[in-house]
């Protein structure tokens, strides 16, 4: 099932619910892909991106990209499109001062799109409610000027996450030349958004490594700073985070989870998740998750 709905200012909105599909060669504008169930991949140039519950992806104008859902369970996605004008008129507002809005008008004709880091963010906080609010809004086919409000809102609060995930983290890195620390900074966010969309398989500090363009003392040494744990431990939180998710939103068992978040040892999995959580994965899932 597919819902697509333009509104007035040329913003749109997509919602798909499938077992499978396959989009090839897409070009938009800069655009916000969530995952509600299941999950969805995108191949954009050489590399393959997956995105699963819990998280988006943002793509630049212009950028082309395939997508596909292959999935045993119903997968259920959600993306927003925002259009160029609506764009310029929110960074506007968002980065002038109020004396230089009220002083305008303002001369637009030199305005360039700011283009942001094509990677795999937390959907998680505010921004998190902010969309579970807007898909509940689209669904109930609501008026556009209060659709219009929570896309405004989500531009808004992703705005803040970006200076908080790329702008701050960024500069956390050691490296004294910004070139060098942009491109540091890229190659990490590689590592992450593979660890992110492959955390079920077997995979190695080689082969993250590897996949980042990194030797592993390199990626090591530098993940670190940044996200103050090690890539194995950034692994482990990430199958811990799917894990309790798929205790709260499935029906499989102990077990099965185990093996499909990338364990190979029940005993270890509950130790990890009582420590993490609180709670072992049973007490979670017959209590804890029920009220929640």
């Amino acid at each position: 099932m597919k819902i697509f709905k333009v509104l007035h200012n040329q913003n749109k909105l997509y919602s798909e619910i499938t077992t499978e599909a396959s989009y090839i060669d897409q070009k938009d504008e800069l655009s916000l892909h969530a995952v509600l169930n299941g999950s969805e991949s995108y191949t954009i140039g050489k590399r393959t991106v997956t995105v699963f519950p819990g998280n988006f992806l943002i793509l630049n104008n212009g950028t082309r990209y395939d997508r596909a859902i292959y999935s045993d369970a119903m997968a259920n996605t959600f993306a927003i499109y925002f259009s160029p004008k609506f764009l310029q008129d929110f960074q506007y507002g968002y980065s002038l001062s109020d004396k230089n809005l009220l002083d305008g008008p303002i001369d637009k004709s030199t305005w360039e799109a700011t283009t942001f880091l094509e990677t795999i963010y937390p959907c998680k906080g505010d921004i998190k409610y902010n969309l579970l609010h807007l898909i509940n809004h689209f669904n109930e086919n609501a008026d556009e000027l209060l659709l219009d409000d929570y896309i405004y809102h989500t531009l808004f609060l992703f705005h803040r996450l970006y200076d908080k995930e790329v702008l701050h983290k960024s500069s956390c890195l050691d490296a004294l030349n910004a070139g060098t620390r942009n491109e540091l900074f890229k190659r990490l966010t590689l590592a992450k958004d593979f660890m992110l969309s492959n955390y079920s398989q077997d995979i190695s500090l080689d082969d993250i490594s590897r996949y980042s363009c990194l030797s592993p003392t390199h990626l090591f040494r530098t993940f670190k700073q940044i996200y103050n744990c090690s890539p194995h431990q950034y692994l482990i939180q990430i199958r811990l985070d799917n894990a309790k998710y798929m205790l709260k939103n499935t029906t499989y068992t102990l077990n099965e989870i185990v093996g499909l978040v990338g364990f190979t040892c029940p005993s270890t999995f509950i130790k990890l998740f009582k420590n993490k959580f609180q709670f072992t994965p049973g007490t979670y899932r017959n209590n804890v998750a029920m009220i929640h």
